[in-house]
C-alpha cells in the first residue's frame, strides 16, 4: 500500500468512527494497555538503556510523557533523550569519527536516502513486531532501515487578536501586505518558503512538485517580493508560537504540531492548512549505536496502534499505523493532518526528488539551498 493510499485509507475509518465507538476505545484503553505491557515485557524485556534523538521542547516533553515513561515501565529500558534542531548533521559527523553516541533519531525523507546508501542505519529488525503492527502500518512505510515516525505539516499560523474581522486564509494573503498589514515570519527553511511562494503567486497545489528551474525562478521572485515585511526568519520549532504569543509576529509559518498545542491551550492562535508543506520524517537505528539491541526493541513498542496514539497524544503528529485511530479521543482526529478535509489542501513534499543528484553530483535539495543562502545574503 502505498503513503497515498494509507491516507485514503484514514480517511474512510475516520468517517466511520461515531462517537460511541470512540467512546468504547477509550473505555478500552486501561485493558488494552495492559495488554501492551504484557506483550512488551514477555517479548521485549531487556535492561540498560536507549539514547534516542528528538527535536526538545514540547516535542520532547510530549514523548517523555505518552511514551518513553510506558516504555520503560513495560520493558526496564530506560530511555536517555537528546535534543536538537536537526538531527542529520551529527548524525554524519559521529559516523565519520567512526563513534556513533546515539541510538535512534528522527531522519527526514530528502536526506534519507543518502545517508542510507553510506550505511549510517541498521536494519531493522521486523521479527520483534507483532502482527498488529505490521498489518496496521502499510509496507511501504517500513523500509529496510528506517519507518515512518510521523508525517508533519508547515502551515500558516496567525494571531487572532491582530486579525478580528478579517483572517488571513492563504499564502496569497500572507504575501499581501496591504490587505494584511503586520510583522511577519518566516522559517530559514527554503523548501517549506519555496513552496509558500509559489502558492502565493498562485500556482495550483498538483503542479508544485518537482521544483523546475523556472518555478524556482519564480519562487525567488515571488520571495523578493516578501523579504522587506520579514521581521525573523526562525529556526527552532517553538520560536513562531511564541513570537506570536508576544505579539511580536502577526502571521509566520509554523509547524502544525507547535500551532496545535497551542492552541488546544487556549492560546489565541489560529491556523491556515491551504498550501501547507507535508513531509514525511523517519525513524532510523544508527549504525554503531551502543545500545543496538534496545533500539530494535523500542521501534516495536512505539509502533504498536495503542503506543502509536500516544505517540500521536504527546507530539499531535500521527504516525502510520491505522489503528491508533481506535484509541484516540473523538475530539483530537479532526485536528491533526490525517483529517480527510486538512489533507486535501495540504500538498505533499516530493522528496526524492530533493534528494535526487543533479547533472553537477549535487542534490536537488543541496541546489535548493546554495540558491537561498546566496538569495538571504543579498
Amino acid at each position: 500500500m502505498t503513503e497515498k493510499n494509507c491516507l485514503s485509507h484514514l480517511q474512510r475509518v475516520m468517517g466511520r468512527r461515531s462517537f460511541v465507538r470512540s467512546t468504547a476505545a477509550l473505555l478500552a484503553a486501561p485493558f488494552v494497555a495492559k495488554a501492551s505491557r504484557a506483550w512488551a515485557q514477555e517479548k521485549l524485556a531487556g535492561r540498560g538503556e536507549v539514547v534516542v534523538f528528538s527535536y526538545g521542547g514540547s516535542f520532547t516533553q510530549g514523548i517523555r510523557k505518552y511514551v518513553y515513561e510506558a516504555f520503560t515501565k513495560a520493558t526496564g529500558i530506560a530511555v536517555v533523550d537528546v535534543t536538537g534542531d536537526f538531527a542529520e548533521p551529527q548524525v554524519r559527523a559521529m559516523n565519520e569519527a567512526g563513534r556513533m553516541d546515539w541510538d535512534l533519531a528522527f531522519i527526514d525523507a530528502q536526506t534519507y536516502p543518502a545517508m542510507s546508501e553510506a550505511g549510517m542505519f541498521e536494519p531493522i529488525d521486523y521479527s520483534l513486531w507483532d502482527a498488529e503492527s505490521l498489518l496496521g502500518i502499510p509496507a511501504g512505510n517500513r523500509l529496510k532501515d528506517a519507518a515512518v515516525a510521523y508525517r508533519a505539516t508547515t502551515v500558516l499560523a496567525y494571531d487572532a487578536r491582530a486579525f478580528r474581522d478579517n483572517a488571513p486564509k492563504s499564502w496569497a494573503d500572507f504575501w499581501d501586505v496591504k490587505m494584511f498589514p503586520g510583522p511577519r515570519g518566516l522559517a530559514s527553511n527554503v523548501r517549506h518558503n519555496v513552496a509558500f511562494a509559489l502558492s502565493a503567486d498562485g500556482l495550483p497545489a498538483a503542479e508544485r512538485w518537482p521544483l523546475t528551474d523556472d518555478k524556482l525562478d519564480l519562487a525567488f521572485k515571488k520571495l523578493d517580493q516578501i523579504k522587506p515585511h520579514i521581521t525573523k526568519w526562525w529556526g527552532a520549532g517553538g520560536e513562531p508560537v511564541q513570537l506570536l504569543l508576544n505579539r511580536e509576529l502577526e502571521m509566520t509559518s509554523c509547524g502544525d504540531n507547535r500551532a496545535l498545542a497551542a492552541i488546544r491551550q487556549g492560546a489565541p492562535i489560529r491556523v491556515v492548512w491551504d498550501g501547507g508543506n507535508l513531509v514525511y520524517v523517519y525513524w532510523a537505528p544508527l549504525k554503531g549505536g551502543p545500545n543496538s539491541a534496545n533500539a530494535q526493541k523500542f521501534l516495536a513498542f512505539v509502533n504498536r496502534a495503542q503506543n502509536a496514539a500516544n505517540f500521536t497524544l504527546g507530539t499531535l503528529l500521527p504516525g502510520p499505523n491505522t489503528n491508533q485511530l481506535e484509541f484516540l479521543p473523538s475530539d483530537l482526529p479532526p485536528l491533526l493532518n490525517i483529517n480527510k478535509e486538512i489533507a486535501s489542501v495540504v500538498v505533499e513534499q516530493d522528496s526524492a526528488w530533493l534528494a535526487k543528484k543533479r547533472s553537477d553530483g549535487k542534490t536537488n535539495l543541496d541546489h535548493l539551498q546554495e540558491r537561498w543562502l546566496s538569495w538571504r545574503a543579498q
